[in-house]
């Protein structure tokens, strides 16, 4: 597995919601805030505006991509003078499907043009949220631009196709392709930042190669014996001038990190798995369930038995 790959896997929880509506200007709608969640919405047909008071009125257009990490809230309309609809919508709305795209739903104004837009959330667990993902800002907006983004728009064209027309497989197509969606977002996001050597943060360690190839080692064998020398020997880099790029870019030492790392990972094969502790101790490079128990009760604050559980 790769760092991004990783951040995704062990962060999402569930399966992705998502609905496919149907606006009839006027119309405007205030979505609320999903603690816990980052929301998308794709503009699949006609044009919209996102209102903030905080900011000019943003137009989108279809293939635009919204995505929103943190789950904030925002509103939507089809002009920026339009009234805005309360109480909040949000993908607990009882009309809208409960795991995939099935059924579309019709918000009718008064017979004005029609914007289609696929709006949806991914639930992920604050406790296992990579400091990736926490860095990012609280919007994010991709215009649509097949040239510069042809992966990007592939994928909205193939959600638009799928949720659009229904058909035998669509259960099982949304759901890969609103993962898709969501890798592709964040890999153009990561892609698209400066590069400048005082530029810290994930976004500059995931486009720095020496970093970046430690990061890989760590995530591809995290039982692995690994010290800073021989993390070093990955990056390419002599031992203190690697701990010293590491920790500036992460913003944490590199065995800090490997241990962080370890018990994340931990936790999401207790809470997915059945694996008895020895066996998932092994997993995250710990010979003895003993010390394996403490490192992941200093980490989480609960023995891996009572995390398991729930407790």
């Amino acid at each position: 597995m790769d760092v991004l790959s990783d951040v995704i896997s062990v962060a999402r929880t569930g399966r992705p919601r998502s609905a496919y509506v149907r606006w009839h200007a006027p119309w405007g709608q205030q979505f609320a805030s999903v603690p816990g969640s980052a929301g998308f919405q794709v503009i699949l047909k006609g044009t919209c505006w996102l209102l903030s008071p905080h900011a000019a009125p943003l137009r989108m257009g279809a293939g635009d991509v919204l995505f929103l990490p943190h789950g904030r809230g925002h509103t939507l309309a089809d002009h920026p003078a339009s009234a805005v609809t309360a109480p909040a919508c949000t993908l607990d709305d009882p009309e809208l499907p409960p795991s995939y795209v099935s059924d579309s739903v019709d918000r009718l104004g008064q017979g004005g043009p029609v914007t289609v837009v696929l709006c949806g959330a991914y639930q992920l667990d604050p406790s296992r949220t990579h400091p990736l993902l926490l860095t990012l800002p609280d919007l994010i907006h991709l215009p649509a631009d097949p040239s510069r983004h042809p992966e990007l728009h592939a994928a909205v064209q193939l959600l638009a196709a799928e949720v659009g027309n229904p058909r035998l497989g669509t259960g099982a197509t949304v759901p890969a392709l609103l993962d898709t969606l969501l890798m592709y977002i964040l890999r153009i996001w990561l892609a698209e930042q400066p590069t400048r050597r005082s530029t810290t943060g994930w976004a500059a360690a995931l486009n720095d190669p020496a970093v970046t190839a430690a990061l890989h080692a760590v995530h591809r064998d995290p039982a692995a014996p690994w010290t800073v020398a021989k993390l070093a020997a990955e990056a390419g880099l002599s031992r203190a001038a690697f701990a010293r790029r590491f920790s500036a870019l992460i913003g944490q030492p590199p065995l800090g990190y490997l241990t962080w790392w370890r018990m994340t990972t931990a936790a999401r094969l207790l809470r997915a798995t059945e694996a008895p502790l020895r066996s998932i101790a092994a997993q995250v490079g710990y010979t003895s369930e003993f010390a394996f128990a403490n490192a992941f009760k200093r980490t989480h604050g609960l023995a891996p038995g009572a995390y398991r559980r729930g407790i």
